[in-house]
């Protein structure tokens, strides 16, 4: 499809993608803004469904910093609000290491701690009962903002590289020790178009290199397609999901038995070889899908009207 008015008439409600869909984490992509309007001028029901490791309300009082109108947001499901209800009920009274984002950052790691109740924080893997993965920048001691010890992890974010961070996944690994994810992207397009690595690819790196055990919280677990539902109070078939990638999006959608709509211009862009805002060919698109396994059930270049 060319645009979203192609589709309106076929559903009630959107599941929006942050990231790559509505924003670059600095402000609004193209058109985007205006097509969340429209909708709500449509009368149709708006929801966003982000791998944030940010609380809900976070992620919405956020949106006028990134040219958005909140008010037709209904709400907001995060992977770090999920993620934090977990810990809260799972590990009260327990020690976590806390691997996140170095201060200052918005919103406070503090804030995602706070959340997850009765946890004390350490810094030795021997004294750990488990891994809090939130960020990819530091090991974050107990305390407050500026006040926290926080070890640096290297410059995964920008490389990829786990020089810094296998040691430490090898200690947690001998230990048994389980992880929870609250982010599970694997990589994101900076606002620059660099690529970024998340704390996704750390959680897989532990599974699949330590054979270490890893609870994620977000897409493509259909679990928070049916969270948006029932936020929705409608059928699945009158509700589609609108996002940029096949191994999040795309594959949650369609194991949640969502329809989708692939945004091409975000995080799968540079794979296809193709411009901001271009729309493949067919071509380059059936081969994209045969790689990842997974088929949208509509493709546009952009989220927009």
């Amino acid at each position: 499809i060319d645009s979203v008015p192609s589709v309106l008439d076929k559903y009630d409600a959107f599941i929006l993608d942050q990231f790559g869909v509505m924003h670059n984490g600095a402000h609004a992509l193209e058109g985007a803004p205006e097509c969340v309007s429209e909708l709500a001028a449509f009368g149709k029901k708006i929801i966003i469904l982000s791998n944030s490791s940010s609380p809900s309300q976070t992620t919405i009082t956020k949106l006028p910093k990134l040219g958005f109108d909140p008010a037709p947001f209904i709400d907001a499901v995060t992977s770090g609000e999920e993620a934090s209800h977990y810990v809260k009920s799972t590990y009260s009274g327990k020690k976590a290491l806390f691997i996140t984002w170095k201060t200052p950052k918005t919103p406070s790691p503090a804030a995602f701690l706070e959340q997850c109740g009765d946890v004390t924080i350490t810094e030795n893997v021997q004294d750990a009962d488990f891994i809090l993965l939130h960020g990819v920048d530091v090991l974050r001691g107990p305390g407050a903002d500026g006040d926290a010890k926080e070890t640096d992890l290297g410059n995964f974010f920008t490389t990829g590289a786990f020089d810094e961070l296998d040691p430490l996944l090898q200690q947690a690994a001998e230990r048994k020790l389980p992880v929870v994810c609250a982010n599970p992207d694997f990589i994101s397009i900076q606002p620059d178009g660099s690529q970024a690595y998340m704390p996704g690819s750390i959680a897989r790196r532990y599974e699949e290199q330590f054979q270490g055990h890893v609870t994620s919280f977000g897409k493509p677990h259909k679990e928070h397609f049916l969270a948006c539902l029932d936020r929705l109070q409608l059928p699945r078939d009158m509700v589609v999901h609108v996002g940029d990638s096949l191994h999040h999006d795309v594959a949650g959608a369609n194991a949640a038995g969502i329809d989708c709509i692939f945004v091409t211009s975000g995080v799968h862009c540079d794979e296809m070889g193709c411009s901001f805002g271009e729309m493949p060919s067919t071509e380059q698109l059936q081969k994209l899908f045969e790689k990842h396994g997974q088929v949208p059930t509509y493709v546009t270049p952009l989220f927009k009207m």
